[in-house]
């Protein structure tokens, strides 16, 4: 299926790894502009060799969002980079950063918050007259334990429940320049940060075959290209009736009940 996002200009924050590569990747496929907002690390040098490899048509913008002068920054070399059009915004950079209740501080909860919640807003905020423009799309990428809870987690729990809330919000301010807000909220992914919590495990088979078990939805992990896949739909045409929406893509982790994984009786 076209999803008609050639030559729409894509923003992906985290845009070079794990889910926030692989949305940068189907929507580059797809024919879109990819601008990726990201800090400096190894996995900006492959996505750009990749990318040559594949003919995509993307642009890699090197900054820490964590400041609104960073991300206005960002956004200006953005729009320098585009020509002056955002299509699409995609919200996902991030870190599940482990500062809880029982062994974290104050201080350390608030900078959780900022961390993980801050440059959505803030990414948003400058790149608005241009999707405005345009009549763009926003994706959140939030998470399953801003309804589950994980425990030991709570600034990112509080950064990702805030995502949904700023999703319904923005989706109603937005609804007179016909701009799309939609999150997508996955689960249990395989990704370079999900196999490095995976690596500290004393037994990591042991602990990927008990979260997998849990998964109804054939007992594996999400891949980041399902999510991914879900991402370029939303940002495109073919959803264009769709927006303030809550998209589980997580083989039924969140709604199903667990005894499904249990094989059953002819």
């Amino acid at each position: 299926m076209d999803l008609g996002l050639r030559n729409k200009v894509i923003v992906v924050t985290g845009g070079t790894e794990g889910i926030g590569g692989a949305i940068s990747e189907v929507c580059a496929t797809e024919g879109a502009i990819v601008v990726v907002v990201t800090r400096a690390t190894a996995a900006v040098t492959a996505f750009e060799q990749k990318s040559r490899e594949q003919g995509w048509r993307t642009h890699v913008v090197l900054r820490e969002l964590g400041s609104p002068d960073s991300c206005r920054g960002a956004i200006d070399e953005v729009l320098l980079a585009s020509g002056g059009r955002i299509d699409g915004l995609v919200n996902n950079a991030g870190v599940n950063d482990g500062v809880g209740l029982e062994h974290g501080d104050p201080e350390r909860f608030l900078a959780s918050v900022e961390r993980n919640l801050g440059h959505y807003y803030h990414m948003t905020y400058y790149a608005l007259p241009a999707l405005k423009a345009a009549r763009g799309a926003i994706v959140n990428i939030s998470s399953k334990v801003a309804l589950t809870g994980q425990g030991g987690t709570s600034g990112y729990a509080a950064a990702k429940a805030a995502q949904l809330g700023l999703t319904r919000e923005w989706a109603a301010e937005l609804l007179p320049y016909g701009v799309r807000v939609n999150a997508i909220l996955p689960a249990e992914v395989m990704t370079p940060l999900y196999q490095s919590w995976l690596s500290t495990m004393a037994d990591p088979e042991s602990r990927l075959r008990q979260i997998t078990s849990a998964i109804p939805l054939g007992q594996r992990m999400t891949s980041p290209q399902e999510i991914a896949a879900t991402a370029a739909f939303l940002l495109s045409e073919r959803a264009s009736h769709t927006t303030g929406q809550f998209l589980h893509v997580d083989g039924g982790y969140v709604h199903l009940d667990r005894a499904l994984t249990t094989p059953r009786q002819g």
